[in-house]
Order: structure tokens, then sequence, then C-alpha cells
């Protein structure tokens, strides 16, 4: 009977708002609880919880047994009272995952929010709010795909992230401005759970760089330190702008990646396999997902501007090995693509057509007019 008291209790505090949906990835319907923490959370981050028993101890909510006094102290406290206080200080720039994100990133948040006490001691923010990081990361050489530890040098200040090929080298190898930067994790792509990509500008193409770090604190604080100083630079930039305004954009992830062929702008040429990613408007497309630089970048307007995406190839179309085809129409020319599914066909249309149907921004013109200058 008392088993049965407790799970009923236990249920209705599910009820109450907050509640709903797990404290710490917004996964809905969590099944499990923190009764240290007063939590409601997520199989998923349940797992990372278990790695903290010092600070988190966690049982299901359906399967274990509960005594009276787990349940009260879970009824006075919950996800809202947990937030106030966990996340009291948390800076607006902090990257807040959600169950779409990679493990790294939920795991750190866990550990940073419970473990650290980051957001309720704001001195433990030191690594990622100073204006100024430097450090060794492990970065993958463009050409021989070799990863090697180079010397990285964050400064708000100076308005850029850089990277030195010696220690003791005086120039840096390269120099990525704050205002084009970009950064996000791809642990999937670059083959390791810690693995970063950072993008930035260089004569208005896209250069990737990838870049790791044993220590999954340590490159979820470059992260967060990146994402700082691309506040702080936009704050400057925008000054009447709001923190809601400006968080989403301080780094992005893809709207899509994967495999389509493509053909030249003839369309007579054979279609050729092709790494694509779309980046906000830039349609990007490589020879291999982990190349330093595109082969081609498409810009993809929206309707208004008669950018539009259909279903299927020009029926004269000749040379691609999938069949499953999507034409890109822009001002100046059609781009034809072929996926090796449906299923991708589809996800890859529906991509397009959320870009398409978004109005462009002023800034996106300019960008738009770079590329029609591109030879």
């Amino acid at each position: 009977m008392a088993k049965e008291r407790s799970r009923k209790a236990l249920l209705e505090l599910l009820q109450r708002p907050g509640n709903a949906a797990c404290a710490d990835c917004a996964a809905s319907d969590p099944d499990w609880a923190s009764h240290s923490l007063g939590i409601f959370i997520c199989l998923n981050c349940s797992g990372i919880h278990r790695n903290i028993p010092q600070v988190s101890k966690v049982k299901s909510v359906r399967l274990d047994d509960w005594d009276d006094a787990q349940v009260e102290f879970m009824a006075s406290n919950g996800n809202n009272v947990a937030k106030a206080k966990y996340e009291s200080k948390m800076p607006p720039f902090y990257y807040k995952p959600t169950f779409l994100d990679c493990p790294l990133l939920r795991e750190q948040w866990i550990r940073a929010k419970y473990e650290r006490k980051e957001f309720i001691h704001s001195e433990k923010q030191e690594p990622y709010s100073a204006g100024y990081r430097e450090g060794f990361l492990w970065k993958r050489g463009r050409d021989n795909g070799q990863f090697l530890s180079r010397k990285f040098v964050l400064s708000e200040r100076e308005g850029a992230l850089k990277y030195f090929n010696k220690n003791d080298a005086k120039e840096p190898k390269a120099i990525m401005k704050i205002e084009h930067l970009n950064a996000t994790f791809q642990p999937a792509k670059i083959g390791n759970p810690h693995g970063l990509q950072i993008t930035y500008l260089k004569d208005n193409s896209t250069r990737n760089i990838f870049v790791y770090h044993e220590d999954g604190k340590e490159i979820v604080d470059w992260f967060n330190a990146i994402r700082a100083a691309r506040f702080h630079y936009l704050q400057v930039a925008f000054p009447g702008a709001s923190d809601i305004d400006l968080v989403p954009k301080l780094s992005r992830n893809y709207l899509k990646e994967g495999y389509m062929e493509k053909t030249g702008p003839k369309q007579t040429e054979g279609f050729k396999k092709r790494w694509f990613t779309m980046d906000d408007r830039r349609l990007m497309y490589f020879k291999d997902p982990l190349d330093a630089f595109a082969r081609g970048e498409v810009f993809i307007g929206s309707k208004e501007n008669s950018y539009k995406v259909l279903e299927g190839l020009p029926p004269s179309t000749q040379g691609n090995h999938w069949q499953h085809g999507i034409t890109i129409v822009t001002p100046d020319r059609k781009f034809l693509f072929a996926c090796e599914t449906e299923d991708d066909q589809l996800e890859w249309i529906t991509t397009f057509q959320k870009v398409i149907s978004r109005p462009m921004l002023p800034q996106e013109y300019a960008v738009e007019a770079h590329f029609k200058h591109k030879p």
C-alpha cells in the first residue's frame, strides 16, 4: 500500500508546472528523479547523474521504492525550485543544451550546474567569461588529416581567435574574426566525442577547422568562451538589441548535412557525389566532410526574391545515379541535386523550404551580392 501511495504521489508531482519536462534537457515525460536534488529527469540524463553520486542520487519514478521523506523532499522542491537555485547566475551566452544535443554538452551542463555550481558562484565562470582564453587544442591538419597540438588564443579586445603552428611562433597561422566565427559540436563527423567544428570567413568563403580536447570541460569552456565573445561583439554592434534577440546569433548548428549528387552549371556534366552542409543561407558542398574549404557555395534567398525549390529534375537530365531529384531555382540559374533515398529527398526539400519561406534580412542582401560576384 505504501509503495502504491508513493508512486501515486510522485505521478501527481509530475503534473506540476515545470515537472512535465526533464530538468536538464527539456525532454518530455521524465520517468526518473534525483531525490537528493529534488528534480525530475529523463532516462538519458539519469545516466549522467549516476556518474556524480556524491551530488545526485537517482531513482525511477515508477519502478523503485520511495520512502515518505524522499517523496516529501520532491514535493517541496521540483524542477522550477531547482532551476531558480542552480541556474540563478547563468550568463545569457552560456549554451543550454536540449535532448537534441550531443552527450558531451549535456554532461558538462549537468556537471556545471550541480557538481561545480558554476551558476550559483559566478567566479567559477572565469574560464569562459573573462574575455581572454588561451590553451592547446588538437587540430586536424588540412592536408594529411592528422591531429596535432596547436596553441589557440581568443581575445575579445582584439576581436579574434588565433592559432599558432609553433609554441614560440610570433605570427599566428590564422586570425579568425569574432564577427564571422561559428562553433558547433560534430562528434560523429570528426570521429571524437569532444569534436568541435569552428568556421570563419576567409575572403568571403567558409573555412573549416576541426579540433578537440581530451578533457570534456575544456572543450565546452572553449565553446562557451567563443559564444561569450560573440555576445559581447554583438552587444556593441547592435546596442538596442535585447539578450533574447542576440542569443540565437551566438552559434549555429547546421540545418542539415549529408550526401547528395550534383551537376555543373551547364547541366551536361556527370553528377558527382558531394557532402553538403546547409548553414543558415549558405549551401556548401565538399568532396569530403572534413575538407577545410568548400568546393562551392550556393546562396539560398527567399521566395519574395524568386528563389524556389522543386521536387524532381528537368526531363532532359542525364547522368544522375541517384533517382530522387531536387531543383533549386535562383534568380541566376537552376541547381540540380539527386538524393539516394526518398526520405533524404524529403528532408532536404523541407530544409530548403524553411530557408526560402523566411524573408531576407537587410544584411543578407549584402551576402547575396557577394555570391553574385564570385567567380
